[in-house]
């Protein structure tokens, strides 16, 4: 009798997952998506089943992005825009958190920005004690701060938690030497470093956001999380999508 394919075993003990506000709409469109929210939420129930620590931090786009906003200009100041952006991505946390628990995962939905009728306010403690007992943490509103994107709030979520890893989940396959919208030829990088993506102007993550990373040698994985059942290769350490790392440990590889 053939015995049973094993579990992956989990290659971080703590994880960040980036999500954008794109994931939890259909490509092309905007708002919610509950097919794309359903799905995302099997893949993530897949992942607690490995018995790793999960945060997640949510974007907006798919609602508002507040940087986009702001540029048109008009009665809205730029800090308002930004506000908006925020709260955005509690939409969004709500709506995962939901999806999540119908699927029996125990969630806790914290914001940066205080709101207690619908969730915790982030304290950095209290986001640990939740991981420790295997609750995935959604981590909404950003920083709590206008003009800060939501892929530095993930680096310095990453930072404070102690996280292992950022995972990147976007609709592309990894990071690219070219737009592989415009170039179809364009290369994937498998690794690069931190100091390579700044000095080529890489769109990974926006500056900031890997300059925390490379401080404290937070590795990121970008990946394409539409392929099911990326996000679990992600986190056992299969080689998918593009790492990047601290040039030291891309000459040890």
């Amino acid at each position: 009798m053939t015995e049973p394919a094993s579990a992956p075993r989990p290659a971080y003990r703590r994880v960040l997952l980036k999500l954008s506000g794109e994931s939890f709409c259909r490509s092309g469109e905007s708002g919610l998506s509950m097919f794309e929210i359903a799905s995302l939420s099997e893949q993530i129930r897949k992942v607690t089943e490995l018995g790793v620590e999960l945060a997640i931090v949510v974007g907006g786009g798919n609602i508002l992005r507040g940087r986009e906003f702001a540029a048109l200009g008009g009665a809205i100041k730029p800090p308002t825009a930004h506000y908006m952006g925020m709260l955005a991505t509690v939409i969004n946390g709500l709506a995962l958190q939901d999806a999540l628990e119908n699927v029996g995962v125990a969630t806790r939905l914290q914001t940066a920005i205080r709101m207690e009728g619908v969730a915790e306010p982030f304290i950095r403690r209290r986001c640990i004690r939740h991981l420790e007992k295997r609750r995935v943490v959604i981590l909404a509103a950003g920083t709590g701060s206008p003009f800060v994107t939501t892929d530095t709030a993930a680096a310095l979520r990453s930072r404070e938690i102690e996280a292992d890893v950022l995972l990147k989940a976007t609709r592309v396959d990894g990071v690219f030497a070219e737009d592989p919208e415009k170039n179809p030829h364009a290369v994937l990088y498998s690794e690069i470093s931190f100091q390579d993506v700044l000095s080529q102007g890489l769109q990974v993550m926006d500056a900031q956001a890997i300059v925390h990373c490379m401080e404290q040698s937070i590795p990121i994985v970008v990946f394409n999380y539409k392929r099911v059942g990326n996000i679990e290769r992600a986190i056992s350490g299969e080689r998918i999508g593009t790492r990047v790392v601290p040039a030291a440990a891309l000459r040890k590889a």
